[in-house]
């Protein structure tokens, strides 16, 4: 049983069971359910926290609940219809508003990076070791988390045995499992070797400097220039990343979030014209809504179009009027 056990706690990802663990605690102690529940249980628990709990945490921790009731061989009240017509009414009554990262434009990744590389040639001036390996660090987590739009997460575990560099060409990257991997068979991605902006460079400088061979590529760096063996926290990242965003001189920097570099590579492809299928690909989306809720169209407010069709309309109207009085 212990060996079933690991191997269900293996199917689940980490982040994932600790949102699930804390859901089900909130329905046993914060307001004092029974497990398992029953449906009439569970749509009061829904009721209850309606007016302070938004749409999207309800919808998780009734997952929480779901996966509890299977993995326990009992019923699953939540797919009962009162639940279900609880939630729809939540729905309606307080409707969820989706909140997105705000997308790291690449004039300010190009800022961003050049403040860092003024960082690094400062630190090796002044012989500021700890300072040189966590703005070479940083340089190269920001640069690889935006031209592979990857996750907070799929950073912190991106291992140095995983990653092999072709010299001028890119760099393959190796996950062993995705938020849409479902198979256990894990990812392989492809980053390329770029004239300005590198990621490949980036990566280079920071694993020949902290001399790494094995296990995560971005770690802790203690007060004293020591390099920790486990990888950063991906909860982590997010400060990481204001505070360099702070010290480029970039405004709001508490406006960008792990997301903001997917979401920023999205927005440059779509404005280079990617194609969808390309981009989906590139990126790892399995349909298309997907790639869209990350892409940020450059003309957001549909200025430049309407604008555009104004300018056509008075031209047309002008020549009406021309003929109209020949």
């Amino acid at each position: 049983m212990p060996e079933l056990a690991h191997y269900l706690a293996a199917a689940t990802r980490d982040h994932t069971r600790r949102s699930y663990a804390s859901a089900v605690r909130h329905f046993e102690e914060g307001w004092g359910g029974f497990l398992p529940a029953t449906a009439d249980a569970v749509a009061r628990y829904l009721a209850a926290y309606a007016p302070s709990l938004s749409l999207n945490t309800l919808k998780l921790r009734l997952a929480a609940l779901a996966q509890w009731h299977r993995d326990q061989g009992f019923p699953d009240p939540t797919k009962a219809p009162l639940v279900r017509q609880v939630l729809k009414g939540i729905g309606t009554l307080h409707p969820a508003r989706e909140h997105r990262a705000r997308p790291l434009p690449i004039a300010e990744l190009a800022q961003l990076d050049a403040a860092l590389v003024a960082a690094i040639t400062r630190a090796t001036t002044d012989a500021d070791h700890v300072g040189l390996l966590r703005a070479t660090r940083d340089r190269a987590l920001i640069l690889i988390g935006f031209w592979r739009a990857f996750r907070s997460d799929e950073l912190s575990r991106l291992c140095v045995e995983d990653i092999v560099v072709t010299p001028g060409e890119g760099m393959t990257l190796y996950l062993h499992r995705t938020k849409t991997a479902h198979d256990g068979l894990g990812a392989e991605f492809k980053a390329p070797a770029l004239s300005r902006l590198c990621p490949v460079s980036a990566y280079r400088d920071w694993i020949d400097l902290a001399a790494l061979t094995t296990g995560p590529v971005f770690r802790r760096i203690g007060p004293g220039g020591h390099l920790g063996t486990a990888a950063l926290h991906p909860n982590s990242l997010v400060p990481l990343l204001r505070r360099r965003l702070r010290a480029a001189g970039i405004a709001t920097p508490e406006r960008y979030s792990g997301h903001s570099l997917r979401r920023g590579f999205a927005t440059w492809a779509n404005g280079h014209d990617w194609d969808v299928k390309d981009l989906m690909e590139y990126v790892g989306w399995k349909d298309a809504g997907s790639a869209m809720r990350y892409i940020e169209r450059a003309d957001g407010y549909g200025r430049y179009r309407i604008e555009q069709a104004l300018a056509q309309d008075a031209s047309a109207d002008a020549a009406r009027a021309a003929s109209e009085s020949d």
